[in-house]
């Protein structure tokens, strides 16, 4: 008898585990919340499949130089550029260097310009240091080692922020480390601290920073390599700290299943419109990579350590932790024509993308490296123009994965030509068309419009579904879609 109930109990459990998978119910599909957020197809987090439609990745309109390195303190060597938009004003930081030598961190200066539109830019004189014996110059700092040779600021969006230190900055090489910096104006800036504040790393570039809405902490992306001690692929690292002056310990980004490159300058930050995504407008270095003979190298007066390897911008992105985006391998903005382009170090972005339109962006990249003509450019580019899922002429779609809203409609940010249109259905979590909201009853958005709401023949309140999981399939025909949201 003992042994036919030890027989049984060991029969059950075998039984049920058979069973339990029809005992259970199904698991339903995670749908991911997107608020009130402005979202945009940089990366595939809102996409569950692309049928007949591909992402493109779309390429800056060059505007021409807009600022001139020619003050004697600036020079052939000014880089490692910042621009930031501050309520009505535009600020802009870069390193003046003339000579490269030795004694950089001692000739090297952090030059200012100020703009009330991104595009005409004036260089005051400020009169707070002396600088090749004149005090009528832009330099904001002077005589202050590494820090100036690669001084990297930002404006402190953290809405407790004290006002004295709205602006904050990092600055220094490997030698000694990241020093911290603060300023109240973005002019008059002072140490946070005598000692760096991070001190693992090469930082043999620009290293960036800013608060972070999304992941609640400021975030440093620095120059770090693959190998360490400057062996193997320039790479970027980061580092976190809830109050600016205490850093975790560095991760190494990861790019995914990409060839390596060297990034040079990783100009990540916040998308000011939608600041959960971190947009990065790196420099890709390619060492020897020289298009230049010494002939022509000598007739644009080319520094002749300057015009054996090549750069350009590339488009990458992360929604915080350590991984980039690298869906696109392609440049985002080449060099242009002209032997000046091909040159070391040159094609370098500056740190952040601006609104200067209604519907504009406007990113600055710094040009004729090593040589008398160094300037800065503007490239200018659609609202939230940087990709886009697009579909050609015969037509395809895009379908969602399952998400939630809030909001009462749905607004989309497109072009299509004059034969082209978009449509969307919402279905719900079974993927069934729901009534009243199905590509029958959508009213075509043709035209091009960085804003226009979506309508059915019903109207466009889409509030009954707000908190709900749905999905989105957009039905599109020669037609670019770049970015939606719910409000």
């Amino acid at each position: 008898m003992k042994q036919k109930q030890t027989l049984v109990i060991r029969v059950i459990p075998a039984v049920l585990m058979c069973l339990l998978p029809l005992m259970l119910p199904a698991q339903s599909e995670t749908s991911v919340d997107i608020g009130s957020r402005l979202e945009l197809f940089v990366d595939d987090f809102l996409i569950e499949k692309l049928d007949g439609t591909i992402r493109v990745l779309h390429r800056p309109h060059d505007e021409g130089p807009v600022l001139v390195f020619d003050k004697p303190w600036e020079g052939q060597f000014c880089g490692y550029t910042t621009v930031i938009k501050d309520s009505d004003r535009f600020h802009l930081y870069y390193r003046g260097l003339p000579v490269v030598s030795k004694d950089d961190d001692d000739i090297a200066t952090t030059c200012y310009a100020t703009s009330v539109d991104g595009i005409h830019w004036t260089k005051p004189e400020l009169g707070i240091y002396e600088v090749m014996g004149t005090k009528k110059n832009n330099v904001i700092l002077a005589k202050m080692g590494s820090i100036t040779h690669n001084f990297s600021p930002f404006l402190d969006t953290r809405p407790d922020a004290d006002p004295a230190r709205r602006f904050k900055a990092l600055g220094g090489t490997g030698e000694k480390g990241l020093f911290a910096l603060v300023s109240a104006d973005g002019v008059h800036w002072q140490k946070l601290s005598d000692e760096p504040v991070i001190t693992r790393g090469a930082f043999d570039s620009q290293n960036v920073s800013f608060w972070s809405e999304a992941e609640r902490c400021y975030v440093c992306y620095f120059r770090s390599w693959t190998k360490g001690e400057y062996k193997g692929y320039r790479t970027v690292s980061r580092t976190t700290s809830p109050d600016f002056l205490h850093w975790s310990d560095p991760v190494e980004m990861n790019f995914g299943d990409t060839p390596r490159e060297h990034i040079y300058t990783n100009q990540t930050h916040p998308y000011f419109r939608a600041p959960h995504i971190y947009m990065a407008i790196a420099a890709r270095f390619m060492p020897n990579r020289q298009v230049l003979t010494e002939e022509q190298a000598q007739a644009l007066q080319v520094n002749p350590k300057y015009f054996k390897d090549c750069s350009d911008a590339v488009f990458m992105t992360s929604r915080g932790g350590n991984r980039y985006d690298r869906t696109f391998m392609e440049a985002f903005i080449p060099p242009g024509y002209g032997l000046q382009n091909w040159v070391s170090r040159s094609n370098y972005p500056a740190l952040n993308v601006v609104a200067t339109g209604p519907a504009e962006l406007s990113i600055y990249v710094n040009q004729n490296y090593a040589q008398p003509t160094a300037n800065l450019h503007r490239y200018t580019l659609r609202t939230d123009g940087f990709v886009s899922v697009r579909a050609l002429y015969k037509g395809g779609r895009m379908h969602s994965r399952l998400l939630t809203f809030s909001g009462h409609k749905l607004y989309l940010n497109f072009a299509t030509s004059a034969a082209g249109e978009i449509r969307v259905e919402i279905r719900d979590s079974a993927d069934r068309p729901i009534p009243g909201y199905t590509l029958e009853q959508c009213r075509p958005l043709i035209g091009n419009e960085v804003e226009r709401c979506v309508t059915w023949l019903n109207g466009d309140d889409v509030g009954s579904l707000a908190g709900s999981p749905v999905r989105l399939l957009f039905d599109m025909r020669d037609a670019d879609l770049y970015a939606l949201r719910f409000k």
